[in-house]
C-alpha cells in the first residue's frame, strides 16, 4: 500500500481510501453498507466528543479517541463518494461558492 502524502489534498485522500478499500478487500461493499458504517462512526465521534466535554456517560463502555474518530467519518464520507464517482474536493468548493451568496443573521 502506498502511503498517503504529508499535506495530502482531500483529493489525494479520497484517492488513497480507494485504493485502500481495494487492497483490504473492502471495495465491493455497497453505498448502503457504507452509509450505515457512516452512521456507525458518527456515533462513535459523538460519544468520544460526550466524553470529552465531560457530560455524563456510561462508564462501563469504551470511548474512543476524537480523533481517530474523525477518521473514521471522513473514510466512510470519501468511501461514500467514490461509489457515487463524485470529487469531494470540487464538490466542497461547488458549495463553498453557492454559501458565500447566502446572507447569514
Amino acid at each position: 500500500m502506498k502511503k498517503l502524502k504529508q499535506n495530502a489534498t482531500l483529493q489525494d485522500i479520497q484517492s488513497y481510501v480507494k485504493e485502500m478499500e481495494k487492497e483490504r478487500g473492502f471495495d465491493q461493499d455497497s453505498i448502503l453498507q457504507k452509509c450505515l458504517m457512516l452512521g456507525e462512526e458518527t456515533g462513535e465521534l459523538f460519544r468520544s466528543i460526550r466524553k470529552d466535554q465531560g457530560l455524563k456517560a456510561d462508564i462501563n463502555k469504551e470511548y474512543g479517541d476524537t480523533a481517530l474518530e474523525l477518521a473514521d467519518v471522513l473514510i466512510y464520507l470519501c468511501s461514500i463518494a467514490n461509489r457515487l464517482d463524485i470529487n469531494l474536493e470540487k464538490a466542497f468548493q461547488d458549495k463553498e461558492e453557492i454559501n458565500e451568496q447566502r446572507i447569514w443573521k
